[in-house]
Formats: structure tokens, sequence, C-alpha cells
């Protein structure tokens, strides 16, 4: 799901699914986004009466590790500025969640909601992700989480709100640019995580960056346009290109440093 004026999200949900991948033909999917409400908690909500599989189990509990981790990150890269970081909610479901404000499906993927600062996520969205676009490898979950946490951040930041205020005045193209902004800053985000917790806990073995730049590669609004229709559109582009989700990542990973990651001063034709 794209960044909506409450939300965001990695794309990828809304992306590789069938029935949504028109949202990247120019529809608008902040008028989804907008309704999802809040749900606190960790554990796996399943309102649908199914019961957890035994991998929606294991990818529960590797889901809230990558959670903890962000936090120790964060914790600590906010300290060194004077500020505190709080941690978003967690909520994992599969099937659909009841929210405050409506019912968010298992099509809609991963989305960070800033009216509850909740990261929401269907874990049956990773096997999709491995199953559709080919993108599997537990650093490649990883990056969905942290790039919904890079949301979070934003929040924490105001960046979140000035850009959905902006989004509000301008035309929809020029929202899709700022909406382009905010995605392609959260990946950089997402790299800076990366950087810190590989630093704190010698946490990434041989490949695991590959496995993160090759789901970048394959979110990019350019490759799934083509993939879903021949040709692409940029004007209504509100993720970023391959390339551009690719080296946002790996520009926080080389890094490792916050500051860096301005998405909004550059011209749009230079991010």
């Amino acid at each position: 799901m794209s960044v909506g004026k409450a939300a965001g999200g990695l794309g990828l949900g809304g992306l590789i699914i069938v029935g949504l991948i028109t949202l990247l033909m120019g529809g608008d999917p902040t008028e989804v986004i907008e309704q999802m409400g809040g749900l606190g908690g960790t554990e796996i909500v399943s309102q649908s009466g199914r019961t957890p599989t035994a991998e929606e189990e294991e990818l529960a509990v590797f889901t809230k590790q990558i959670l903890a981790g962000t936090e120790d990150v964060w914790t600590e890269i906010f300290a060194q500025s004077g500020r505190t970081y709080v941690p978003p909610k967690l909520v994992l479901y599969n099937d659909y969640v009841q929210t405050s404000s409506g019912t968010a499906s298992a099509e809609i993927g991963p989305f960070y909601n800033s009216g509850d600062q909740t990261v929401y996520i269907d874990l049956s969205f990773f096997t999709t992700m491995s199953e559709q676009i080919g993108a599997d490898g537990d650093f490649a979950y990883a990056y969905v989480i942290a790039h919904e946490v890079g949301h979070h951040v934003q929040y924490l930041l105001g960046t979140l709100q000035s850009a959905h205020q902006q989004m509000e005045r301008v035309s929809e193209t020029q929202a899709n640019q700022i909406s382009v902004r905010l995605e392609l800053q959260a990946d950089f985000y997402a790299g800076i995580w990366a950087y810190h917790d590989n630093r704190m806990y010698n946490s990434l073995e041989p490949g695991d960056l590959e496995e993160g730049l090759a789901v970048a590669s394959k979110i990019g609004d350019d490759y799934l346009q083509k993939r879903a229709r021949g040709y692409t559109t940029p004007e209504t582009f509100n993720h970023g290109t391959s390339e551009q989700r690719s080296r946002w990542l790996m520009k926080g990973f080389r890094t490792g440093d916050p500051s860096l990651g301005d998405t909004f001063s550059p011209a749009y034709s230079q991010l």
C-alpha cells in the first residue's frame, strides 16, 4: 500500500496481489488505507477463527525479534540527538483484522498506521511474497518490517505529518511524488537499521543484503507496472523505481548515518 494520510506501506502487499495491482495504474490507494484504525497487541489476531499454522507462529516470533532489534537501533540513534524513541505497537493477524475504523484484509499487506502508531502485518504475506515475486529469506522479510518501522520514525520526527499536509494541497501527480519521497526515505531507514543492527549484534550473514536488494528491485513501480501491463506511467509512481528503492536502501546500509536520508530537498529527478 502507498502512504495515505495516516498510514504507510512497503507496497508489496497491494502490489503483488493481482486484484490490487491497479493501485499502480493511477488509482487512489489512500481511500482504502485511510479507513484503517488501531488494535494494540503483539499476539496473532485471528478473527476469522483460523488457527495459525506452525509456519505463521514461527514468523510471528521472527517478526517480534526484528521489531525488538529496530527498537534497540532507533533508541540509540534518537538518544544521540537528545530525543526519546517510542517504539510502535505491533499487530500480527491472519486473513483479516477488525480495527476501530473498519476491517483490514490480508490483501492489504504490511502497513503502518500513524493514527495509532501501529505496524500491522498479515503473516501469510511472507508466503505470498515468496511465491509471487520470488523474494525470500530472513533479511527479505526483515526489510519489510524495518521499512514499516521507517514510517514510524518519520511520524516521530514529524516528517510523515508534514508530507501528508502537503499532499492535500497539491495535484495528484505532485502528491504521488511526495509519496515517493516518503517511501524512499523509509527504504533508507531500513538500511540504517540493518547497518546498526549488524554493528550491535553481528546479525548479517553472507547473502542477506542481496536478499533485501532483490526485494527492492521487484517492488519498484516501474517493474510492477511493466509486469502488469507491459508499460509504465511515471506520473502514477508512488513508491519509486526499482533502481531508486535499491539505491536508497543501500545508501542507508553503507553509511549508517540517518542525516544523509533527506529525500525531500533534492529535485525529484535527482532522487
